[in-house]
């Protein structure tokens, strides 16, 4: 019997021992974000409503169809008059870049914001393990990721991954690409650079789908470090709780709504096309299929369920279906209190507001992101989470939803978990979050450029 007993309490201590370990496994797996910092160039890149006008009148191939077009873009794009440029638009030379343009552009972001994100945290260049770049529309060798590594001269066995081509949502794909390799490896920390360059990539012709870009994206950049050290956990601000990726690639529609071509005349581009909101329309609606059970409790899902079912057999009964009845729409505010959206443009806050039944107070962070700083691409996430800590929204325990969108046709999401209270410590809104949200978001350029409505397309000649 002795024996017996003894042989139990090996077993038993053995069970224990393996269960610890798997739970010590699972811990360690975990995604921290320890901090995060987004780049504010200097007044001197500010991008007000005189220069803009002044850079589009020495756009040669315009002509008045393109002007009215383009007041209507832009007055109607939701952007104010403190956004940034590239240096290259301030010198003139937006139709002659270099490389060594795109370079300098994303070396002055990486050294301001990777620099503050080592002080801020006090963690070591020669402690980062990983490091991920993402700047979809500038490839160089050495890469960008080199050339951080030679700047701040992190080991030699650090593990580097440069991404490009990505778009707007690449910043979640770094995060994904992060999460994976902690799935494998412990005790890491790993350093996340999301941007776009812009200095290479001005489009100078007169095709309305593509100078439509030039209204929209705007200087900025974001360096983060993420962790999944458990002695770095009080420390850290958000844990990732899951991260969903959908891709629409092998839709010809989606695929081409939304990419980087020549027009007529060989000027290279960014084209956004007629299609890219019924593009975002069903790449959304995926990701959500796929994300909601992952963080909606299970009686939200149940009563959806049934809404939706009710709501099919009385349409059945209807001349016409079911669209003469209300749309039933799952409450994502029982699984999140945030919502973070990707600011793509006026039409995008819109458009995901109205698919989530989403309140003034839900959009705000996103409309006066966009307002304040433009669409910074990949990167513009971040600044949106940035005026929630700022306005001290972010609390222990809340969950925050972001929503990415990107070319190929791509939409990512994730939900992140507050892990202590934040909004103490200064960020990218500093001086200038007492201002928001502002009242109107109206912005002059109808005021000043309005007289263009009115011309006749016969007379017209370009203002000296």
């Amino acid at each position: 019997m002795e024996f017996v007993a003894l042989l139990c309490a090996v077993v038993g201590l053995c069970l224990c021992f393996v269960m610890r370990r798997r739970f010590d496994k699972k811990r360690d797996q975990e995604c921290y974000i320890l901090e995060f910092q987004c780049y504010k160039p200097p007044v001197d890149r500010r991008l007000s409503t005189e220069f803009c006008g002044e850079v589009i009148k020495r756009t040669k191939n315009l002509g008045l169809l393109e002007y009215q077009f383009l007041l209507r873009a832009i007055v109607s794009s939701g952007i104010g008059e403190h956004t940034y440029g590239p240096r290259i638009v301030f010198e003139g030379r937006e139709d002659e870049p270099t490389l060594r343009d795109g370079i300098s552009e994303m070396e002055e972001f990486f050294y301001d914001s990777i620099g503050k994100a080592f002080d801020r945290s006090g963690v070591s260049p020669s402690q980062i393990d990983v490091i991920v770049v993402n700047v979809s529309m500038l490839a160089s060798v050495p890469s960008l990721s080199s050339r951080i590594i030679n700047h701040y001269k992190m080991r030699e066995d650090v593990k580097a991954f440069n991404l490009t081509g990505m778009g707007c949502s690449a910043s979640l794909i770094s995060v994904d690409l992060v999460s994976r390799l902690f799935k494998t490896y412990r005790n890491m920390m790993a350093l996340v650079v999301t941007s776009e360059s812009l200095s290479p990539n001005w489009y100078s012709g007169s095709d309305r789908s593509m100078i439509l870009a030039n209204c929209l994206f705007r200087s900025g950049g974001c360096a983060m470090l993420l962790t999944n050290n458990r002695a770095w956990k009080s420390r850290c601000m958000f844990r990732l709780r899951c991260l969903v990726r959908t891709h629409h690639g092998a839709k010809d529609e989606s695929y081409g709504c939304c990419i980087q071509k020549e027009d007529d005349q060989g000027r290279m581009g960014f084209y956004l096309g007629k299609d890219l909101p019924k593009a975002a329309t069903r790449a959304l609606v995926d990701n959500l299929k796929e994300i909601s059970p992952r963080i909606l409790p299970i009686r939200e899902l149940v009563r959806f369920g049934i809404l939706s079912l009710v709501r099919k057999w009385k349409g059945s009964f209807k001349k016409g279906g079911a669209g003469g009845l209300a749309r039933t729409v799952i409450n994502f505010k029982t699984g999140v209190e945030h919502f973070c959206i990707h600011t793509g443009g006026k039409a995008v806050i819109d458009g995901i507001g109205t698919s989530l039944d989403l309140s003034e107070y839900d959009l705000e962070p996103a409309r006066m992101t966009l307002h304040r700083f433009g669409n910074t691409s990949a990167s513009s996430l971040w600044y949106v989470l940035a005026y929630m800590e700022a306005k001290k929204r972010l609390k222990k325990g809340d969950r925050v939803l972001m929503i990415s969108f990107g070319g190929g046709f791509k939409c990512n999401s994730c939900v992140w978990e507050v892990v202590r209270d934040l909004g103490e410590d200064p960020n990218v809104w500093e001086d200038c979050i007492d201002t928001y949200p502002v009242k109107s978001l109206v912005n002059p350029f109808m005021e000043k450029y309005g007289w263009i409505q009115g011309e006749d397309l016969t007379t017209f000649k370009i203002p000296e």
